[in-house]
């Protein structure tokens, strides 16, 4: 019987995003702080930034909406780990105890992404690169 569990299939944490209340004042702070380089992005009728480390983009930066802020979300970083089969890692972590907080959707054809819960309420971001197999980043000028 093949193992269904993750483990050796899971590489690592592979993106963040960063949902801020003030997405200039944080761009600033990270670029000053850390030498990191920020370049603004569109997503249909909203935009974003990446971050980026010697050209290579590993996170998002953007603004928490009005409602999210009146609700008393703070700013935030959310981390994600690649995995291979997102809609496999999803059901799995609800069968652990854990709770699927956003389904695995297509991310801007960039990924499918999911963010879970674990049992004590810590969350975490699924990554499924639409490139997966290419070995570019989803980034990335092919």
């Amino acid at each position: 019987m093949p193992d269904e569990s993750l483990e050796g299939q899971v590489r690592r944490i592979c993106w963040a995003d960063l949902a801020t209340v003030d997405q200039g004042a944080a761009k600033l702070f990270y670029c000053q702080l850390f030498g990191w380089t920020a370049q603004d992005r569109r997503a249909g009728k909203g935009h974003f930034s990446t971050f980026s480390s010697r050209e290579t983009p590993f996170a998002s930066l953007y603004q928490l909406s009005h409602k999210q802020i009146e609700h008393g979300v703070p700013s935030h970083w959310t981390p994600y780990v690649s995995v291979p089969n997102l809609d496999v890692a999803a059901s799995m972590a609800a069968s652990l105890g854990g709770q699927v907080v956003i389904p695995p959707h297509d991310s801007g054809g960039l990924a499918r992404i999911s963010l879970i819960a674990d049992p004590t309420g810590a969350l975490i971001g699924l990554w499924q690169t639409a490139r997966e197999t290419s070995g570019q980043h989803p980034y990335r000028d092919p």
